[in-house]
């Protein structure tokens, strides 16, 4: 179990990879956010991106996913607090797999047990480029 201390200014994590397929993206948007370019193949080859994408939301939620199994089920967290930016960088198409990591870039023990750490998230393509980065911070238990 990582505790707060455990958090320092500058560690990085690798988060492993998801890929994103044609179903998986029209499955989530079918829920959570229906617009032609999400859902409906012949509307998407159409529209302003040449074919199907996945909902912003989509790439957040495969953020977090990554981010909670490889690191976050490990560590103390007491609550998320806030997310403080996300910016999408880049269009999420079928057949790309998205790879992770997360970089501690604040850290503050507090006296009250618990210590605020921010976390920046990063998702990049096949090729490396950017796909989505954000910037989250959390209450993390300190070691007992």
């Amino acid at each position: 179990m990582l505790f707060a201390e455990d958090l320092h200014v500058g560690r990085t994590f690798a988060l492993g990879c998801r890929e994103v397929t044609a179903a998986d993206i029209m499955a989530f948007a079918g829920d959570w956010d229906p617009l032609p370019m999400h859902v409906d193949e012949a509307a998407a080859d159409r529209g302003a991106f040449g074919g199907l994408i996945a909902s912003g939301l989509h790439t957040l939620a495969i953020a977090v996913r990554l981010t909670v199994d490889a690191l976050v089920s490990h560590t103390a967290v007491y609550a998320g607090r806030e997310i403080r930016s996300v910016r999408m960088h880049r269009p999420v198409r079928p057949g790309m797999t998205l790879t992770g990591t997360v970089t501690i870039v604040e850290q503050r023990l507090r006296d009250d047990g618990r210590g605020v750490v921010v976390w920046e998230i990063a998702l990049v393509d096949d090729a490396g480029g950017p796909v989505l980065t954000m910037a989250t911070d959390s209450l993390v238990d300190r070691r007992p």
